[in-house]
């Protein structure tokens, strides 16, 4: 694997080349998890489950995804973006193919959910900290071009999905656009590592070690004997012992001394080697301990659960809301799902240029976001035109763009040193909101039979998400701290805005 060295491919040159390999790999991956609401309702109507089961499906792959991603991270540090991505290419392409074949929803949910929910993310792990390496000053911008892939796919994945079922079936269009996502394997391609990854390394150095020539002749080590040890032609035994011992190199006799001493230093050794290995990961539980204490930290994880758990649903039970009201006849040619992904997209470019204003507050303008999707959702149930909710879905697709600002936001709170631990604990409360969130509701629907207390629900949620960061972040909880040491305090001062290191995180929402 040949890495790019130099200052100078940063900010150009080869670095559009992955940004436009980058921005296909979203494209392809997560282009039919984005658009998963034209499936559900085919999925309803052949395996006949409900929709709170069957919701697990459309909920799981984006889940994963998420809470995947610290360990994806992980992958993509030792390994490097390219091998990673090719095998991303396998899972996602393997997962949709075997949904093809799925005898039920219980099938569907690992093939569907798991496999391609890992196989995404390692993907945007992948993508994402290969553009942070080859950009610095326009890193933004390169982050935001790639991750709008993701909004681009959902757009036209909807679509397309839409027109392979009508010709080829469902069994069809799965095993159509797995057969797309296997040209992941050729995005893999122009992503040259910078650095090399750690595995290479570690392979490089224990290489180096083997190939060092051993010495053509060692000294043996010499032992004083007693000169009152006497020899006699009886002792032969004892003339034997001494010539051995004469020639024993120093490892030698430490081995012999060690089976002398039997199995009680064996075991003091394990456990000193036990010890040594669970030191790291005893500091990381310490760490992650004393992030869940900071106030404004706790409050954006629970936020970021809560509006998961009621944002998301929308994407997957648009269009069953549209034909259960009887607004609109099968699927319209630009389904609802991909008016979201479109403006979302919208949303991702529009908010990232505003949170780089110096006079814009960037968790401000989060939980205005938040507030705003609440507030759409809450709609929802009173319109009754298909209009209306095209409006809507218009509205909650640009606000949810907001997952931008998530790193920015993290940054402030707790600092560049943890950023990759508090971005990891963040998106595994998302994983965990995104995963509930589509079974709650499906779960409203049939206890009811009506989607509206399920969308009543889930706007609440999402309110009480953005009033949850606009009191975390009030001015009145700093009175009483050290000026310059809390954390809030560092959040409403937006004088100064820091860049963000994306070396240290491999997945930027």
């Amino acid at each position: 694997m040949g890495a790019v060295k130099g200052e100078g491919a940063l900010d150009g040159g080869w670095g559009w080349m992955i940004v436009v390999a980058s921005f296909m790999a979203q494209f392809l991956s997560f282009g039919s998890p984005q658009s998963v609401g034209v499936l559900y309702p085919k999925w309803l109507s052949a395996f006949q489950e409900g929709k709170g089961m069957t919701a697990w499906v459309g909920s799981m792959v984006s889940g994963v995804a998420l809470i995947t991603s610290p360990v994806c991270s992980a992958c993509v540090d030792n390994f490097g973006a390219r091998p990673v991505t090719v095998f991303s290419g396998v899972m996602v392409a393997g997962g949709l193919m075997l949904s093809a074949f799925a005898p039920s929803v219980s099938f569907l949910i690992f093939s569907y959910g798991i496999v391609v929910g890992i196989g995404c993310g390692l993907v945007y792990a992948a993508t994402l900290t290969i553009t942070c390496q080859y950009f610095d000053k326009r890193r933004g911008l390169a982050l935001g071009i790639v991750t709008t892939g993701t909004s681009v796919g959902g757009f036209t994945y909807a679509t397309l999905q839409n027109e392979l079922i009508e010709l080829f079936g469902l069994e069809g269009c799965l095993l159509i656009i797995g057969a797309l996502a296997l040209n992941l394997m050729a995005c893999a391609g122009p992503m040259r590592p910078l650095n090399l990854p750690g595995y290479y390394l570690k392979q490089r150095a224990a290489l180096q070690r083997t190939e060092e020539p051993e010495a053509l002749y060692t000294k043996p080590t010499a032992i004083i004997i007693d000169s009152d040890l006497k020899t006699t032609p009886s002792s032969a035994d004892n003339t034997a012992t001494i010539k051995l011992l004469l020639l024993k190199e120093p490892t030698e006799l430490q081995d012999s001394e060690g089976e002398r001493k039997g199995g009680i230093l064996s075991c003091s050794i394990v456990a000193r080697a036990i010890k040594k290995r669970m030191r790291p990961y005893g500091r990381y539980l310490c760490e992650t301990v004393e992030l869940l204490q900071d106030r404004v930290f706790i409050a954006f994880c629970i936020a970021i659960f809560l509006l998961s758990l009621g944002a998301f649903p929308p994407v997957l039970f648009m269009e069953d809301v549209a034909q259960s009201e009887g607004l609109i006849d099968g699927i319209a040619l630009i389904p609802l799902v991909s008016i979201v992904s479109m403006t979302a997209g919208i949303g991702k470019l529009v908010l990232g240029i505003l949170a780089d204003m110096r006079w814009v507050n960037s968790l401000y303008l989060y939980a205005l976001t938040v507030t705003g999707t609440g507030a759409a959702l809450l709609l929802i149930p009173v319109s009754k035109s298909y209009m209306g909710l095209q409006v809507l879905s218009a509205m909650v697709g640009f606000f949810s763009g907001n997952w931008s600002l998530t790193s920015y936001i993290i940054t402030k709170i707790v600092g560049l040193e943890r950023l990759s631990q508090a971005h990891g604990i963040l998106m595994c409360f998302g994983g965990f909101g995104i995963t509930l969130g589509p079974p709650v509701v499906g779960w409203f629907f049939d206890w009811t039979q009506s989607y509206d207390l399920a969308f009543y629900f889930s706007g609440t949620c999402v309110l009480v998400s953005g009033l949850l960061l606009f009191l975390a972040t009030l001015p009145c909880w700093n009175r009483t701290s050290e000026e310059g040491n809390s954390p809030a305090k560092e959040v409403v001062n937006t004088s100064q805005q820091p860049t963000l290191d994306c070396d240290k995180v491999a997945s930027v929402a």
